[in-house]
């Protein structure tokens, strides 16, 4: 199975695409979606938009795994990467595959065994995972890939509960 992980964002959205076959994960790309700061909202949208939608008609994923918005005290903040969630979601949906969101909790659980693992924690595990000789940078990449493998660790037992 092939699964695209984002970390979603309007300034950077973090994505990465791993292969998850039986027990194996293989990291097939990650980067990030940037868009400049000076651009008005709806148009940094539709990049976002765009080069994701790009991005599954490049690797064409199985199934996207998205990490649901954490709101703290900054509501603008928190709008704006509800707006990118809502890009992404779209972009899942219309490319037809199976659209999955984690909790930074639970993404942490899935990764480290712990849902309150710091930052650094969660990094060196995904190294680990992915059988990688560096952390993968920047930090939005290596989230998305902590998504990607969150999902691939729970995508069994999602199965076997929906009967699939």
């Amino acid at each position: 199975m092939r699964i695209l992980g984002i970390d979603p964002g309007t300034a950077i959205l973090g994505y990465g695409i791993i292969d998850s076959v039986g027990n194996q994960l293989k990291p097939v790309d990650y980067g990030c979606i940037r868009t400049e700061a000076n651009t008005d909202m709806p148009s940094r949208l539709g990049i976002l938009y765009e080069d994701l939608t790009s991005l599954i008609e490049t690797y064409k994923p199985d199934a996207m795994a998205v990490e649901e918005l954490f709101f703290n005290r900054n509501v603008t903040t928190a709008i704006t990467v509800g707006q990118a969630r809502g890009v992404v979601l779209l972009a899942g949906v219309q490319a037809k595959m199976s659209v999955f969101e984690y909790t930074p909790l639970q993404v942490k659980q899935a990764i480290c065994g712990y849902g309150r693992a710091d930052k650094q924690q969660v990094q060196e595990m995904v190294k680990m995972f992915l059988n990688l000789k560096v952390i993968p940078k920047p930090d939005d990449a290596a989230d998305a890939l902590a998504v990607s493998i969150c999902h691939a660790h729970c995508a069994p037992i999602l199965s076997k509960l929906s009967g699939k």
